[in-house]
């Protein structure tokens, strides 16, 4: 089993955006999970944009990376530039990978005129895993 982390600043919108569009993959030899250096809560807007592509993360929560420091990780990839500043060791020496993804957030607001950024922060997300699985070579086949 391959396991792979999602690291942003408070783990409620590129994060959970990446988590939600890898696990709706299905890809059974994949464990990927999301987390936050200071977590807050998963932001509607984030939720509402992998609705529109039928993916539910409604249940998710903002985890503390911390959480992960003695997981068995295979990749960490970080999506902000304080995520990759302040990621701390992990047990298991995982590879760590940096996509320099904006920030669509702005505030907590359910603001339709904030999702044109959240659109784009998941289509950039989905290209940047798509190309990841394959240059991996994790997008089919088990390891």
């Amino acid at each position: 089993m391959i396991t792979i982390l999602f690291v942003c600043t408070g783990n409620s919108c590129r994060s959970q955006i990446a988590e939600g569009l890898l696990n709706a993959k299905k890809l059974t030899h994949l464990d990927c999970f999301s987390a936050g250096i200071s977590p807050s809560r998963v932001h509607p807007l984030s939720i509402r944009v992998l609705n529109e592509i039928d993916i539910d993360i409604s249940h998710h929560t903002s985890d503390w990376v911390n959480d992960f420091y003695d997981f068995r990780l295979d990749f960490v990839i970080t999506l902000s530039t304080s995520a990759k500043e302040n990621l701390p060791s992990f047990d298991t020496d995982p590879q760590i990978i940096h996509w320099d993804i904006d920030d669509p957030y702005r505030d907590f607001k359910d603001d339709i005129n904030q999702l044109p950024n959240y659109r784009e922060t998941r289509d950039l997300l989905s290209q940047n895993i798509d190309a990841f699985l394959v240059e991996h070579k994790l997008e089919t086949a088990e390891k």
